[in-house]
């Protein structure tokens, strides 16, 4: 039998919207967690948002303080709510999910029904030496365009993007680079992307970094090297970022050979 949808105290309408299937195999901490974890990230329940103490939601449900506790810990884990003790439960900025594939940070973001804004912090032209002439299988001296960008969503900073092009893709402007995502505009001069090599890493942030992406001293960034070639091999862009673990990961789907 499902029940009526809760009817009475806030903390949001999200929540009052809850219909629980007491007859489906599905846990009833989980149909609760699911529920608030889509509310969260619709924006439906938005970051700073007070929940009641989990004793006063679980009879609002009519559930069990283990099962409201076991949810609300779901959520915790997942990094969508935070436990204060003297002022409660609160909704922080969700994480951004990102799947491994050939996809940029901007189209995520825009796919996930966030608003992405993108800050240029530098456009130069500069000669390929070490690394980066390797990377884009260029000779030393060789001057490629190396992009350096803040990209934020929900007025929160979430990466420090960093990019090096090629000389026959060198011509992009700031304008373009803050209105779009770098692989649209590379797709739009005609590139057909194919395949990326891509190494995940993590280190703690320098101080001009934990300021950058609003974070505290020395916070755990998670880190992306990756270089991408088109249909024809050649290497169209070499990238180094850094990320705010707090509200980015990356999600890995494995399947059995």
């Amino acid at each position: 039998m499902t029940s009526p949808p809760l009817a009475g105290r806030s903390p949001d309408r999200a929540l009052r919207s809850l219909a629980i299937d007491r007859s489906s195999p599905v846990p009833l901490y989980y149909q609760v967690a699911q529920h608030l974890e889509t509310a969260i990230s619709r924006g439906e329940i938005p970051p700073g948002t007070l929940f009641g103490n989990e004793v006063a939601l679980a009879d609002e449900l009519g559930l069990s303080r283990p099962t409201m506790r076991r949810a609300m810990q779901y959520l915790v884990d997942k990094g969508l709510i935070v436990r204060r003790r003297g002022i409660g439960t609160r909704v922080v900025h969700p994480t951004v999910r990102r799947p491994l594939e050939l996809t940029s940070l901007h189209d995520d973001l825009a796919r996930s029904g966030q608003d992405p804004v993108t800050v240029v912090l530098a456009l130069e032209q500069q000669e390929a030496h070490g690394q980066v002439a390797d990377a884009l299988r260029v000779d030393e001296g060789v001057e490629v365009l190396r992009i350096e960008r803040l990209r934020s969503a929900g007025d929160r900073p979430i990466a420090k993007l960093t990019n090096y092009l090629p000389p026959r893709l060198a011509d992009l402007d700031r304008a373009a680079l803050e209105t779009h995502g770098l692989y649209e505009l590379l797709r739009g001069k005609g590139v057909r992307l194919h395949s990326a090599s891509q190494t995940i890493g993590a280190r703690t942030a320098t101080a001009a970094e934990a300021r950058l992406l609003q974070e505290p001293p020395r916070a755990a960034l998670l880190t992306m090297e990756r270089v991408t070639y088109d249909d024809h091999g050649s290497v169209v862009e070499w990238g180094t970022h850094i990320y705010a673990s707090s509200r980015y990961a990356f999600d890995i789907n494995l399947l059995s050979p």
